[in-house]
């Protein structure tokens, strides 16, 4: 039902019920800065989106990506970012997760150096969850946040030393269909953020601290420069000195990174970190080649850091970043605890490890955790590998890494169990995703949006491209079909009709149909799934 706030600003409409639950946020001074950043701001950012649709169509037609060469002065130069404040310093564990109540709390509370509040790839974008979301943060800023489990008899609530606060918007390619601007739908971008630093500003400087941010999914350096852009207007609507509102910059496309500098130099006043999102740039890869049968990608289990060209763009983040005075951030262990099974726990736990000393060893500054209970692990890691603050002062000056080394395919096969493993995952995710949770224990993983992005975007690239399997048989439609079938029954008996139909499983089968058998590849599940929300 539409409807509005009570408001002098009658350019902003709201499609959402139950609007006035959240007047706290939706002040008449918040509905104007939105409506400002909007106006200002939107138009420039669907011509980026346009930008990006054009350069698939190079990539599908067989140009590859490459090193700007307009830039190469940029690339070429000595300069540096700007200073990184005291309380990002130290990053060397850093927890992610989405902004619900109880996780901002457990995660400020979990020994990490920085909390990553996401309302992007671990958060279902519901009206009650973003606007919670938001609400749970200023609670958080002032430290006031606090929540009761009736059931456990327990309470949780912040302790004197928390982690520092960073916030991830959704990314520049969605919107917030709740929110109208003159009748146009405002960027999801604009409002996670606009919201956030309106609200929280004046008290994070009043902590010692300021608006931090995490800026995902860029595809070039132009996109760098309308978030600067964004952020030097809202420094000046706010009335804060230029260069109080940091960021890191998220690197899971592979065009970013051909454009590392370029993306740093963009954003050298605010910028104080790239961060190796190496799930989404999975995915990204195989998005962007998703056409052409030189470029198919093994099994997801058998990609990861060691594969050629992530290790390249991990080495290619980690030199370009400590040449610029910024943290270069490891990426994130997807692997959770896992409760009543020791051995089974111990592998787990194992495979973490081997992963955060690959990090330190090969010079990251801090590294990613999905959960509180992997904290203690990967601080030891950092703790015995890297006895500074960071390793921001270790250069590599002569490292070498080519174009041809950041498209390196990796070597592996394809097998059904993959098939099947993706089929599963991507439905399971997805029928989460439609029931409000971003963040899904799935087979001992932590999977979020990214990673369901990787399982359902290699079957559309299996299946287009009909490949073989490793058993020989060719993945056609036929075949697709039966796995899919078997894999939806296997799902169903486990959690039975009844749980099956409530849980969205229904809906979620006909989603990943969708994405996964339609000739045109959809650029993000989270479009298409979004109107179901």
């Amino acid at each position: 039902m539409k409807n509005q706030l009570e408001t002098t600003e009658s350019a902003m409409e709201f499609l959402a019920e139950k609007n006035n639950s959240y007047a706290a946020i939706w002040t008449d001074e918040a509905v104007a800065f939105i409506t400002e950043l909007h106006l200002k701001f939107d138009s420039q950012r669907k011509l980026l989106l346009t930008q990006r649709e054009q350069q698939q169509i190079l990539f599908d037609k067989g140009v590859m990506p490459a090193f700007p060469t307009e830039t190469k002065l940029v690339r070429e130069d000595t300069w540096t970012a700007g200073a990184i404040p005291k309380d990002l310093l130290d990053r060397r564990v850093e927890i992610t997760g989405p902004v619900d109540r109880k996780m901002i709390i457990n995660a400020l509370n979990s020994g990490a150096k920085t909390f990553m509040a996401d309302f992007e790839d671990s958060t279902s974008p519901t009206w009650t969850n973003l606007m919670s979301g938001q609400v749970n943060l200023i609670d958080a800023v002032n430290k006031t946040i606090s929540l009761t489990d009736e059931i456990k008899n327990k309470t949780y609530q912040l302790n004197e030393n928390i982690a520092t606060l960073i916030v991830r918007p959704r990314g520049l390619h969605l919107t917030e269909k709740h929110v109208l601007v003159e009748g146009q739908v405002v960027s999801a971008s604009l409002v996670d953020f606009g919201l956030y630093v309106f609200h929280n500003h004046k008290k994070l400087l009043e902590n010692g601290t300021a608006p931090y941010f995490y800026i995902p999914k860029l595809e070039h350096y132009l996109e760098a420069r309308w978030w600067n852009s964004v952020i030097e207007f809202t420094q000046n609507y706010l009335r804060i000195p230029q260069g109080t509102i940091k960021v890191t910059v998220l690197i899971e496309t592979i065009t970013a990174s051909f454009q590392l500098d370029e993306i740093i130099f963009e954003l050298k006043n605010h910028i104080v970190g790239l961060n190796c999102g190496r799930w989404d740039y999975i995915f990204s890869y195989i998005k962007k080649f998703h056409k052409h049968p030189s470029f198919l990608v093994p099994d997801r289990d058998q990609v990861n850091m060691t594969s050629p060209f992530m290790k390249a763009y991990s080495n290619l983040v980690i030199q370009r970043c400590h040449k610029r005075g910024i943290h270069a951030i490891g990426g994130m262990a997807a692997q959770i605890p896992i409760k009543n099974n020791d051995e089974a726990n111990a592998i787990a736990f194992a495979k973490v490890k081997a992963d955060k000393e690959r990090e330190v060893r090969n010079g990251h500054d801090g590294t990613w955790v999905a959960h509180p209970d992997l904290v203690s692990l990967a601080k030891e890691v950092f703790d015995a590998g890297m006895p500074t603050p960071n390793q921001i002062h270790i250069a590599r000056p002569h490292l070498t890494i080519t174009e041809q080394d950041l498209l390196e395919v990796p070597n592996g096969t394809i097998t059904e169990e993959g098939v099947r493993k993706n089929i599963n995952v991507g439905v399971l995710y997805l029928a989460s995703w439609l029931n409000g949770q971003g963040a899904a224990a799935i087979h001992n993983l932590m999977e979020d949006a990214a990673t369901a992005e990787i399982s359902r975007s290699q079957l559309w690239q299996w299946l287009y491209n009909k490949v073989v399997l490793d058993n020989g048989k060719q993945l056609n439609l036929a075949y697709y079909h039966k796995l899919a079938l078997d894999e939806f029954s296997k799902i169903k008996k486990e959690l039975g009709e009844e749980n099956y139909e409530k849980r969205w499983f229904p809906l979620a089968e006909k989603v990943l149909e969708r994405l996964v058998v339609t000739l045109d590849f959809e650029n993000f599940l989270t479009i298409p799934c979004y109107k179901y929300l």
